[in-house]
Formats: structure tokens, sequence, C-alpha cells
């Protein structure tokens, strides 16, 4: 034979080999595809394989979407999954709100998935109205503590029913923000009652009153109803809160009364100091006259009878100071003065 023509036939059997090759790859899923209804070519296949695209997830997603009769071509999967978005769980999504009867197309499906939100669980939730307890286990707090007017604490459960609304997945707020916002309207509430006791009698009143305020206004739900679920009498806040002024005003009277005392004792000490030096200011005073009775006598000013009558004064005044003194002891100016000059 030919040796050109032999060469020709091998390189023709290998491009054969690698074509069966390839192609027995993707036989099993195109012939699933072509027996299922949802014709997806080989070329295609080779295309997902050069493009680092899962082929089984498109094609069997491919495949559910048929069968539920939704009109999702293939070209549209590749491209979810190129975008980094669960195939699978958008076509679950979509089955379910076909069969629900919701209004949510692909791109919509697709637009929610790549947001982060699982749009499996949002249909689901908006078929099945979940409940979701106010407060939540996870911020460690088992009721929601307010105060009436009253000065009663009153501890609070409620329970909170939503729906998830489609058109407010995206960008819309979420289980937090619901929770946040129903415990504030429970405290808002309790707060604005004039006792406790009408919160007791009437706990629909809560429920009434935050409803009214459209606290899913911004979020990716809708609230059906807010159902208390528990109410308990808590702690008398205002006597605590009176009892500890009290103490503050107690600890603030006494501070005021040591300064008081403590300056009323700075006076009399200084007050002390004063006399002491008016006593001295006496004795030096009162030193003199010895000084005086003498020069007088030198000078002749004063005679020796003069002197004897001033004793005799002297005397008559100390007795009548002692008299007049008590306990024995003589009051008055000359006494001092006496003292001092003995």
């Amino acid at each position: 034979m030919n040796p050109i023509l032999i060469a020709v036939l091998v390189i023709v059997g290998l491009v054969l080999l690698v074509v069966l090759f390839i192609v027995a790859q993707f036989l099993n899923l195109w012939v699933q595809a072509l027996f299922s209804g949802a014709r997806v070519s080989l070329f295609d296949l080779i295309g997902m394989r050069l493009r680092r695209v899962d082929a089984r997830t498109i094609v069997y997603g491919r495949i559910r979407a048929v069968k539920a009769n939704l009109p999702i071509q293939t070209r549209q999967l590749e491209t979810h999954y190129l975008a980094g978005g669960r195939v699978p769980s958008v076509i679950n999504a979509m089955i379910a709100a076909d069969r629900a009867k919701l209004n949510l197309d692909y791109d919509t499906a697709c637009a929610i998935d790549l947001a982060g939100r699982d749009i499996l669980e949002a249909v689901q939730t908006s078929v099945n109205p979940k409940v979701i307890d106010c407060p939540s286990m996870a911020q460690g707090r088992n009721t929601i503590d307010a105060v009436a007017q009253d000065g009663i604490q009153l501890k609070v459960k409620a329970r909170v029913t939503v729906r998830a609304n489609i058109a407010r997945l995206i960008g819309g707020a979420t289980e937090e923000t619901i929770i946040a916002r129903v415990g504030e309207g429970i405290v808002t509430t309790i707060g604005s009652a004039v006792t406790h006791k009408q919160v007791l009698e009437n706990p629909d009143l809560i429920s009434k009153t935050v409803l009214k305020k459209g606290l899913d206004a911004g979020t990716a739900f809708e609230i059906l109803s807010i159902d208390i679920a528990d109410v308990d009498v808590g702690q008398n806040i205002g006597a605590i809160i009176q009892a500890d002024q009290a103490e503050a005003d107690k600890k603030r009277f006494q501070a005021e009364a040591e300064k008081r005392r403590a300056l009323a004792m700075a006076l009399e000490q200084e007050n002390r100091a004063k006399v002491q030096e008016n006593r001295a200011l006496v004795v030096l005073a009162e030193a003199e006259v010895p000084k005086a009775i003498a020069d007088a006598f030198r000078n002749g000013r004063l005679g020796v009878m003069d002197y004897y009558r001033l004793q005799n004064i002297q005397s008559d005044t100390d007795m009548r100071s002692s008299i007049a003194g008590k306990d024995g002891e003589p009051s008055g100016p000359s006494s001092q003065s006496n003292k001092s000059s003995n």
C-alpha cells in the first residue's frame, strides 16, 4: 500500500479515537437529555468542558426545568453557573414557586441567589410562613423587659409570624431587623401604659400597637401576626430607683453636714485662737498695772492710804465675785484681773 495513504489512515484513526473518547465522556448526559426531551447538543457539552462548567449540573437542571414546563434554556443555566450562582437551588425554587402560583421569573430568582439569599428557603417561607421568636435565643436573652409608668417591670415573650416577600428579598432587611423592631414596639407599648395591670389585662394591646407601626417596611418579610406568648411581672423598678435616689440624697446631705461641721470646727478653733490672743494682751496690760502703781509711789501721786483703799476695793470685789460665781469659781472681769495680777 501507498505509505502516504497509510499515514492518512493512521491520522484519521487517531482523530476518530480522540473524538470517540470525548464523545464517550458526554454520551451518557447527551442520551439522558435526549430521552428527557431536554436536548443538549454534544458541541454544547464539549463547550461546557472547555469553559470549566459542570455539565452534569447544567444537564440535570435543564431536564428538571423541562419536566416542570419552565422556559429555561441551557445558555441561561450556564451563564448563572459561571456567575457563581447555585443552579440546583434556583431550579428548585422556580419549581416550588410555579407550583405555588407565585410570580417569580428566572432573572429575579438568579438575582436573589447571587445576592447571597437562599432563594429556595425564601420561596418556602412565602408559601409556608414561619414563626420567629422575639427575643431570639441566639441573643442570649429569654424575655424583653420593659417598665410601665407605675414602675413595675414586665417580662414579655412574643412570637412573630412572617411570610417572605419575594419582591423585597434584594436589599430588604433580615430577621434581625424584625426582631429589633418588634422589641422596640413592645418596650414602647409597655412604657406608655399607665399601670402594668393594663398590659396584664389586655396582652393583645401590645400586638395591636406594634402591628399599627408597620414594622415590616423595608424588610424582606411581611408580618402576618404578633402573638404574646408570655407576660411575667418582674421587679418594682420604680421603688428601686426611689430607694437608690434616697440613698444618694442621704449621702449627699451627710457630705454637706460634714462640710458644715468641718467649717464650724475650723471657725471654733479660729475663735479660740483669737480668745487666747486677746487674753495674752490682757495679761500684758495687767502686767503694766504694778509698774504704774510703783511709779505713782515714787512720784508721790499715790499715797499709802490710797493704796490700802484700792486693796480693800479689790478684796471686796473678789468676795462678791466668789459669792456670785458657780461652784466657788469667781466670775466677772475683776476676778480675771485679780488672778492675773496674783
